[in-house]
């Protein structure tokens, strides 16, 4: 946090460049400098996190992240592993399926087939804001096959008979985020077919209409983990002018006044050129201020039970969020493009059960499910693990990075019918903790469940998940 603290100083007192200059007078207090600068890190940084995805999968076509342009559906017939590092804490579940959609000119509609019914499937609609604008799949639509339309803010039109629902995103720029259920490897070309079937395409093709006028090329500034860093309120600045406080983002005209006020206007240059130097301090110590708000909302996330972290919001759409952009920029920390908990819930394992930080290098662990005791979910779940620093896989000889309840049929069960998952950096040497073993680091983990799904018993906390225990020393 220190270092991102001292980019943002460096970078925000040297930018002189030639932007929109607030002259003196206009400018707010001293003051109301810090305040407004305190909200606008706070506002600006779930924003800045997903311009970074959007940046590396759809506009930097050399880059090692990049999947496709924009409109374009991209199918990865694979599960994440560690050589993914665009997102942190990745599902390693689901193949994917993705497309950044630019909504300027005309809508997009996404068309899915039908899909056997006990094969759990999801198409996640996240807007630049990273609001969960709507949701396609298993749970919200069934698994029939049907086509839905996503617009921008700007589209006027009228919803043809053709479409099954539509959905506004409430920005010009969308993430469309598909998962597949995969069951095993062998499943794979299951997988293929349905994905091959996943279609996007503009509303005027589906329509078989004249296409409208493309939108405007857009200059796209690049962005990495040190330049978002550096000039967060200049990328905010940026992408304001695809998020335009209309509809029911009008909620936010007076905050946006406040940002105009010190600099922030969509589509403008920020710059720091003509302030004294009390003004220039008191805009980086409203960023400090902000960026540590934000980790200590994210460092005290849910409640905490057994070890485990449990929030059942942070994630979800504007109105189930409200106001509340500390919420939504704690979620981004703790792993951006989580799912509303009606369809994923995500239990984090921090400690023990004695409430020690987890160490591979220190133990080994079990996690275990007593008989009956099992997640429970109308999908699947999952426990996948984590290094603790960078919140990314973990590579390991086996190449598993989680177990799950499609290999509940593989794994080995005690005498009394629980399921063991034995947690360690080292391979076990007895067979049937081998069986069911989930590698871990050799130094600080942490695990995730994920409950797709979740039945009403984990919604409402009449079930929580058992504590992880130390088995021996490493």
């Amino acid at each position: 946090m220190v270092r991102v603290i001292s980019l943002a100083a460096a970078a925000l007192l040297s930018l002189l460049a030639s932007p929109l200059t607030i002259v003196a007078e206009e400018r707010p207090s001293i003051d109301e400098i810090r305040t407004i600068a305190e909200e606008a890190a706070i506002y600006a940084l779930p924003m800045v996190m997903n311009y970074g995805t959007m940046y590396a999968y759809a506009i930097d076509r050399g880059g090692p992240q990049f999947k496709g342009p924009f409109n374009e559906l991209v199918n990865e017939a694979k599960v994440y592993t560690p050589a993914d590092t665009a997102v942190i804490l990745p599902n390693s579940d689901t193949p994917y399926s993705f497309v950044w959609m630019d909504l300027r000119a005309e809508p997009q509609v996404v068309c899915v087939p039908e899909i056997p019914k006990d094969r759990y499937y999801s198409v996640q609609l996240v807007s630049l804001y990273t609001y969960n604008f709507g949701y396609i799949g298993s749970r919200a639509t069934g698994n029939g096959q049907g086509c839905y339309l996503i617009s921008g803010p700007s589209w006027t039109g009228n919803k043809s008979a053709k479409i099954d629902k539509a959905f506004e995103s409430g920005t010009d720029f969308a993430f469309v985020i598909f998962r597949t259920q995969l069951f095993d490897p062998a499943d794979i070309d299951n997988v293929k077919a349905i994905q091959a079937k996943f279609s996007v395409q503009p509303l005027s093709a589906f329509l078989d209409k004249k296409p409208p006028q493309p939108a405007p090329p857009v200059e796209w500034p690049k962005i990495d983990k040190e330049s978002a860093a550096k000039d967060p309120l200049g990328y905010l600045s940026f992408l304001l002018q695809f998020a335009p406080a209309t509809g029911s983002a009008a909620v936010e005209k007076p905050l946006r006044q406040k940002f105009a006020s010190i600099g922030i206007v969509p589509g403008k240059p920020f710059s720091t050129e003509g302030w004294s130097e009390q003004e220039k301090a008191a805009l980086v110590e409203g960023l400090k201020n902000g960026t540590e708000k934000v980790h200590k909302r994210a460092h005290d996330w849910g409640h905490e039970i057994h070890g485990w972290r449990i929030s059942k919001e942070g994630f979800g759409s504007r109105a189930m969020l409200g106001e509340d952009y500390l919420l939504r920029a704690a979620a981004a920390v703790n792993g951006i493009y989580g799912n509303d908990a009606a369809e994923a819930l995500y239990p984090v394992a921090v400690a023990d059960g004695t409430g020690a930080s987890l160490d591979g290098g220190k133990y080994r662990y079990k996690l275990t499910f007593p008989p009956g005791e099992l997640p429970p979910v109308h999908a699947f779940w999952s426990v996948t693990m984590y290094d603790a620093r960078t919140k990314l896989l973990v590579a390991n000889d086996i190449d598993r990075y989680l177990i799950n309840s499609p290999m509940l049929p593989d794994l080995k069960k005690t005498a009394d019918g629980s399921v063991e998952i034995c947690v360690g950096k080292d391979e076990p040497t007895d067979p049937d903790e081998k069986a069911n073993w989930l590698p871990a680091p050799d130094g600080p983990f942490l695990l995730v469940m994920r409950l797709y799904w979740p039945k009403a018993a984990a919604l409402s906390g009449a079930w929580n998940p058992p504590s992880v225990t130390v088995s021996g020393p490493d």
